[in-house]
């Protein structure tokens, strides 16, 4: 029998799963959308058949993740949604602008087809930017001030490019050719940012939250805090190195730049969940505040133990199924 006491940990474990499992698959095919090209309609159509049979499905995780916290924490979703309301709205509008152009330019006139690339490109800026500026404005507390909304409009920019890092980074695995070398190019443009924002992030974070601070400053916990920005770093300095040596014979190594940006994304995450553990929103409500009855939790963890491994389960499959270099973008 699961003590009640531990039933908000595990519940906030799943729902740092879902959130770092949707950053990761959802950010590379945003990533891929804000880089597409406009002017070139053969590298376009490589790019969206690169993300073709996994783009939707990607979103899944993002519905568990806001589903987790909705059964599991309806405290803390009733304040979150009430304080990130207009930009979670903005969200859903670039999600679905993503979606309709997604579909409309495979059926359009080909005069037309470069609109619709406008459109999943600019709906991808969105929604990346979106959630950059909804985790800038959790960072900060929700705050209503100007060095907020700053705060909040520099992470919607970080975030942005992080998507466009590990989007290039699938396309380097993806693709062949002038486009694997355009992708190259990219990432290590948005790797030299993501280098620049782990910084930022590391001197803005302590100083605007002091229970952050406290945490990062005192043992035994400073130990793990200083490890993770040494490991994003040495990533950083490998993934440049590899990226300068791209692309090899036979194209082998390819795979390398996702998977270190893959572990750069957990790093990061890590980082920022274990800095505001067990604050569901800081300084304002902790996990055992927020929680729901601990009967309604045991029900919901049936639940969620059935369907998590069930999305592993199908997403496993649907990646195994699709590896290897992308094809001609064909519609049936």
């Amino acid at each position: 029998m699961i003590a009640d006491h531990n039933l908000p940990v595990i519940f906030a474990g799943l729902m740092a799963l879902a959130i770092i499992v949707y950053a990761i698959l959802d950010g590379y095919d945003l990533g891929v959308g804000v880089l597409l090209p406009l002017d070139n309609t053969e590298h376009s159509d490589q790019m969206i058949a690169s993300i073709g049979p996994f783009w939707d499905a990607n979103e899944t995780w993002l519905v568990l993740a806001v589903g987790l916290l909705l059964i599991a924490f309806p405290e803390a979703y009733n304040l979150v949604l009430k304080e990130l309301y207009l930009p979670a709205f903005v969200l859903l509008i670039g999600l679905i602008l993503r979606g309709v152009a997604f579909d409309f330019r495979a059926k359009v006139h080909l005069d037309h087809k470069r609109t619709w690339d406008k459109v999943f490109k600019a709906g991808s800026i969105i929604s990346s930017a979106a959630q950059g500026y909804m985790l800038g404005m959790y960072v900060m507390g929700f705050e209503s001030t100007i060095s907020a909304h700053a705060f909040a409009i520099l992470s919607a920019f970080g975030v942005t490019c992080a998507y466009a890092l590990i989007g290039s980074a699938w396309l380097i695995m993806k693709t062949e050719g002038e486009l694997q070398l355009n992708a190259i190019r990219w990432a290590k443009l948005f790797g030299k940012i993501a280098c620049a924002g782990i910084i930022a992030v590391c001197v803005v974070n302590p100083l605007i939250n002091p229970f952050v601070l406290e945490r990062w400053t005192t043992a035994p916990y400073a130990y793990f805090m200083a490890i993770i920005p040494f490991i994003s770093f040495v990533l950083l300095f490998i993934g440049n190195a590899v990226l300068n040596r791209l692309p090899l014979k036979d194209d082998s190594g390819c795979w390398l730049p996702f998977v270190i940006t893959l572990v750069l994304f957990m790093c990061c995450f890590s980082g920022l969940a274990f800095s505001f553990f067990p604050w569901v929103v800081p300084q304002q409500l902790t996990i055992w505040q927020a929680a729901s009855a601990a009967g309604s939790l045991r029900f919901i963890l049936i639940g969620a133990l059935i369907v998590i491994p069930c999305i592993l389960a199908y997403t496993a499959f649907s990646y195994r199924v699709f590896w290897g270099k992308v094809e001609h973008l064909r519609y049936y």
